[in-house]
């Protein structure tokens, strides 16, 4: 029989909330050896993940966005409302300042460890957030899960 995400997940991952701050999250990732954190609010429901990418802002700052002048105007040659927001995660000061806010890819414990890879592969994530039907957070699969799981087959 197939294993399920629920065989392989880690049951209740350790999260962050918007309001925590990122002093705390960068912790929280060093002294776990994790890359990301699911970002959750008070009843638990997934409101966004924050990953060693989204706190690189912290350190590499941003670059304005490419302009002219043409008769006193100023045309952007890249899009503003990008640098807005990579300036924000720059500047913030909290996980939900920070974290990534694109709609956050998640699965169903139900689903086959090989829906979650495909799914992993396809959307080039490194982590997947286990929720059950009303959104809330109840595990975690990660590349390594996965892997670990092949292992363990194969043994």
């Amino acid at each position: 029989m197939p294993k399920t995400i629920a065989d392989v997940m880690t049951r209740d991952p350790v999260t962050a909330h918007p309001e925590t701050p990122l002093k705390e999250v960068i912790q929280i990732l060093a002294e776990r050896r994790i890359s990301g954190l699911p970002v959750v609010d008070q009843a638990g429901k997934l409101v966004g993940v924050i990953s060693e990418t989204d706190l690189m802002w912290q350190e590499s700052g941003v670059t304005p966005p490419a302009y002219i002048m043409i008769l006193d105007s100023v045309i952007y040659l890249e899009n503003p409302s990008r640098y807005e927001k990579d300036l924000h995660k720059a500047l913030g000061q909290t996980a939900g300042e920070v974290m990534n806010h694109d709609p956050v890819v998640t699965i169903a414990p139900d689903k086959p460890l090989s829906a979650a890879a495909k799914l992993m592969h396809d959307r080039n994530v490194q982590r997947l957030p286990v929720v059950d039907k009303a959104g809330l957070l109840i595990g975690i699969l990660t590349r390594g899960d996965i892997i670990r799981a092949m292992a363990a087959e194969q043994a």
